[in-house]
């Protein structure tokens, strides 16, 4: 099998599904997904407020399941997929978020999050990329710069890719502050306090709508990567190229949004490709849209 090659994929001995009810506002609870997974035999596993996702995983895989999936949105996927990844098991994204970007990308139907349990017992496995920022994973993007601060608001899961940009180049003026950060480009051109980095496991594409924000592939085997410069430093509107690794410095710890996530970073961030790493399931409906 070619790393992005399709397969029928046996059904699973322990499969186990991790719910999320507080993603989209309790929009898994309305599916019934919970109920809907039992009845199919899937051991699920409602993620209460107080818990670690990442240790009822663990857990999970101690007791001897072989397939994980996750209904929530795209902020709770990479715990799981870590795992999925760490233990060579296959991952089922099951879309119960409010944009459900990965699942989107991967070819999952974000309007039936139901349907996405077939990926269970009747689903096509394949591998596909991740990336990651410091050895943590991503599945979709991380955001350095104006959008790292501007992740803690609502509005930014709406800015991806080109409506990012458009976004930032309205706000920004010759006095907007940056972050300290510095990154060469793939044409060895120093950039100093950009006001936005966005680094991606896979380009985006920056087409016109209805392609723009979406990615082509998660097989590719390389980072998309998309600086846009502070009008004062009149280095040109944006810079976008694909690479396989790419390093940023930074003197101090810096905001920053991994998958839609806030969080600190703390620098140097050095961020890799790994092609071909993590085994997912989509339903054979799915799979032949």
């Amino acid at each position: 099998m070619t790393r992005s090659g399709r397969h029928a994929a046996d059904p699973p001995s322990r499969p186990v599904l991790f719910v999320n009810p507080r993603s989209a506002g309790g929009k898994a609870v309305r599916a019934g997904l919970a109920e809907q997974a039992r009845e199919r035999g899937i051991d699920v596993i409602v993620v209460p407020p107080e818990q670690a996702l990442a240790t009822l995983v663990d857990d999970a895989v101690s007791r001897g399941a072989d397939v994980l999936g996750v209904a929530g949105g795209d902020g709770s996927l990479a715990a799981v997929a870590a795992a999925a990844l760490l233990h060579d098991l296959p991952f089922v994204c099951v879309p119960a978020g409010t944009r459900n970007h990965f699942a989107r990308d991967l070819g999952v139907d974000r309007h039936h999050p139901v349907g996405a349990l077939d990926a269970f017992d009747d689903g096509i496995e394949r591998r596909i990329d991740v990336a990651e920022v410091n050895g943590r994973l991503f599945l979709n993007n991380v955001s350095l710069g104006i959008y790292g601060d501007a992740v803690r608001r609502p509005t930014y899961r709406d800015a991806k890719a080109r409506t990012l940009l458009e976004t930032a180049a309205e706000v920004l003026g010759p006095s907007a502050a940056a972050p300290d950060l510095e990154l060469v480009d793939d044409r060895g051109r120093l950039h100093r306090n950009p006001a936005v980095v966005l680094v991606s496991n896979n380009p985006y594409s920056l087409e016109p709508p209805p392609a723009a924000g979406t990615r082509p592939a998660l097989d590719g085997g390389q980072l998309g990567i998309i600086v846009l410069d502070t009008p004062r430093h009149h280095q040109g509107p944006a810079r976008a190229w694909s690479a396989t690794r790419l390093g940023v410095s930074a003197p101090v710890p810096v905001h920053a949004g991994i998958d839609g996530e806030a969080v600190d970073l703390t620098p140097p961030f050095a961020f890799v490709i790994r092609p071909g790493a993590l085994r997912v399931r989509i339903s054979s409906r799915d799979a032949t849209v």
